[in-house]
Formats: C-alpha cells, structure tokens, sequence
C-alpha cells in the first residue's frame, strides 16, 4: 500500500476503511482527572470510547496476555469469554491501564454497572479495555459523569474517531476493513511500545455483522493472531493489558469459514504492521523473512531474534549496514535455544543485496554503500510522523538452508525517539 503526502490525505483515507458492519455503533468522550497517586500541575486528559452492538450477540472471541501480572480489563474479559453469556460492546479508556491497582476490579465493574444503567443492560454484558499508565487507579467518578454524553453521541458510520481515541503514544490512528460474503469486517487498533505480542501495549477490536458462529470465531482469530500480531515487535516487552476482541452482530449470513478467515487474517496483518510502523520513535520498518525452519515457531523465534536486537536495530535506525550483528542475532539464539543449522547452508540479503552465503560474508566498498543507501531509502522522520510517509521496510531474508517452514516477522528500529518518550512517559 502506498504512503500518504500528509495528514488530512491520511484521515480521509482513514474514513474510508473505517466504515462499521451493520448492527454497530460507536462513541467517544475526554475527561480530565487529578491522579491520586501522583501530584502534577494540570488535570490529565483520558478519552473513552464506546462499541457497541444494536442488539447483544452471543457470538464474540477474544485473546489476551500472556504477562503474569494481567491487568484488570483481562481479567473480566477473559471471564466474559469463558461464560455462556451475551455480550453488548466494550469501553476502552487510555492513560490509565488498570493494572495491579487497589480496588482495581470492584473500580471497573462499578464503571460498567453505570454504563449498563445507561443503556438499560447488565454490567456484566460489556468488556473494559484500558491502556497507559501501569499502577495507576481508574478515576471512577469523573468516568461516571462521562456515560450519559459518551452514550447520547452513540453514531454509526465509521469507527475512524473511537480509532483516534484509544490512541496512547502511537504515531497515529489505525483502521482496515475487508468487504467479505456479503458483509463487512473491520478493525481499529492501539499499540506503540510494550509491543512483544504473545499479545502488543495492544489493543485490536475487530466488528463484523456477518453471523458467524462463535467456536469457529474463535478458532479463526487464534490462528490468524498466530500468524500476524505474534509475528510483530516493538521493544521485545509484552505488555500487561494486550487484547483482541472479536463481534458478530450476526446480520448478514456467514460466508465459508475459510473465506471469513482470510479475511481477518488480511485486516489483522495490515493493523500489525501499522502497529509497527506507528510506533513509538519508529523510524525503520523491519522486515524479517526466515525461511528453511524446521517450524513455523522456529522461524518465527529466529525472525525475533534479529528484529528484537538492540545492536541490530541501532545499527539500521543509523543506516549503518553492520550487517555482521545479523548473523549474531541469529548464532546467539540458536546456541542458547538449543538448536542447529549448518552455518555454510545459511544465506541472508539485506534488500536485493546477498551479504551472506557458505558460511561467510559478501561484502565490499560498493556493496557497503548499496546498503547504506537502501537503509536510508527506508527511513522515515520519528519526530514529525503523524500518518504513515510510506510504506517501505528494510527487507532482511534469511534462508537456514535446513527445513520447509517459514516466517515473516516485523519489528521497528531503536531511535533516540523511543528512548526519549520512554524517559518522559509519566513527566
């Protein structure tokens, strides 16, 4: 997909693949809050967003964190989807994550409970979603007082504005739609740093009014998670608070499950590398494909290998072609996971350039410069990014010369950018 000449051609676009299913509204609101664990100057700002279904659907599915130390908001989702129960929507709020906060569930259920009260249903038919600060308490009053208008300004349409408000850090607002049978399938997503997904700080709720039915929802997204937002990397941190949600408002009869699958394995794919190319400080796209694995874990774990090295990733954010912290990366993670390849049956390219191939390096002054320029040819400007310049990656292709299984992987660069909002995040 082609790169955009500047925001508003970026928002316009963003309209056009936000369009909601049938059966689905959305909604959104801002409060300002005084953080009762830290002092600071001026009220935060949070904004909420509200999906919600015309009529409960019993038809959902939904992947969570791995972390040990999940958030609240996974906590009672993962209960929602063990339940036999119907569902009516989910409200997200960022700056605050909910997590390992005192009073942390009776905060979230008593939030819910009001915004059930507002639209004539139980509490317990809505999913909490929250993202930002880790410890921090939810502000439940002035969360409260935002129901009644965050549900009076209920809209159909397109999701495009519950997109830009569940944002933290990220560079910019992310949506992708795939027209499928006779229905629509689509998708926003947050996600900038804390990005390692085994479930990304990641958050993905994906809508479709085609009438599919739950089991098969469910084993359609944890496949199609397997191969896209795993396959991604930010900052090799997997976040607390990670969530997919999936909603079929039923409308429309389903299509064959493979035909559904595809398609949210197409709008999930384009989300994950957004997540990537919109993340904190991200200047390059990384791009690894590994092919000749024994497993597709195997390819994808020595995929994440090379994009998760901070000496590879500083050497790429500098253009630099130091290309021999590739075949580090990759030596280093198969001598501590214990596995083999012969090294003289490697090949690796970095763009159409072969550096590497019968167990030893390609390299001279002409190359050199090829790569440095392919490098810069990729970049794009960390500090002034608000929609995506293009849509290049540094392309690195690594073939162990061993099995049949592959795996393309993404994951961005390490920039003075990531490391200064890092530093600043709470100040």
């Amino acid at each position: 997909m082609r790169g955009f000449l500047s925001e508003e051609e970026y928002l316009a676009y963003l309209e056009s693949v936000a369009r909601l299913p049938e059966g689905f509204r959305v909604s959104t609101g801002e409060i300002g809050f005084w953080p009762r664990e830290r002092r600071v100057e001026k009220p935060l700002a949070m904004r909420l967003a509200l999906v919600l279904l015309d009529r409960p659907t019993r038809d959902f599915a939904g992947l969570f964190t791995r972390n040990r130390f999940p958030g609240v908001p996974v906590l009672i989702g993962r209960e929602r989807l063990r339940s036999a129960g119907q569902v009516r929507g989910v409200l997200v709020n960022n700056k605050v994550s909910n997590v390992c906060a005192p009073g942390g569930l009776r905060d979230a259920e008593d939030v819910l409970g009001a915004l059930g009260a507002e639209l004539g249903a139980p509490g317990g038919e809505f999913f909490p979603a929250s993202t930002g600060i880790i410890g921090w308490g939810l502000p439940v009053a002035e969360m409260r007082a935002a129901l009644p208008a965050l549900v009076g300004n209920l809209h159909g349409g397109s999701c495009a504005d519950a997109a830009r408000a569940i944002m933290t850090t990220d560079a910019y607002p992310k949506a992708l739609s795939a027209v499928v049978g006779g229905g629509l399938l689509t998708g926003f997503a947050k996600g900038a740093g804390m990005i390692e997904p085994n479930l990304a700080t990641m958050l993905v709720f994906l809508m479709t009014d085609l009438a599919v039915p739950r089991t098969v929802m469910q084993d359609c997204l944890a496949r199609v998670c397997e191969r896209t937002f795993n396959c991604i990397s930010v900052d090799s941190d997997q976040s607390t608070s990670d969530t997919v949600l999936l909603f079929s408002s039923g409308a429309r009869p389903a299509p064959g499950a493979g035909e559904f699958e595809a398609a949210l394995e197409g709008v999930c794919a384009g989300l994950a590398q957004d997540i990537v190319r919109g993340g904190e400080g991200t200047a390059h796209v990384i791009r690894v494909r590994v092919s000749g694995a024994s497993g597709f874990g195997a390819a994808r774990d020595f995929g994440k290998a090379v994009i998760n090295s901070p000496l590879v990733k500083s050497a790429v954010y500098g253009n630099d072609p130091n290309v021999g912290r590739i075949v580090s990366a990759l030596g280093d993670f198969a001598g501590n996971s214990g596995l083999d390849f012969e090294a003289s049956a490697v090949r690796i390219r970095l763009g159409s350039e072969l550096i590497f191939r019968g167990g030893a390096f390609e390299l001279d002054e002409a190359k050199e410069k090829k790569l440095s320029d392919y490098l810069r040819q990729a970049a794009m400007d960390p500090a002034r990014k608000t929609y995506p310049p293009h849509r290049g990656c540094v392309e690195i292709d690594v073939d162990l010369g061993g099995g049949g299984a592959e795996a393309v992987v993404y994951g961005s660069d390490l920039s003075r950018e990531y490391v200064t909002e890092n530093a600043d995040y709470r100040s």
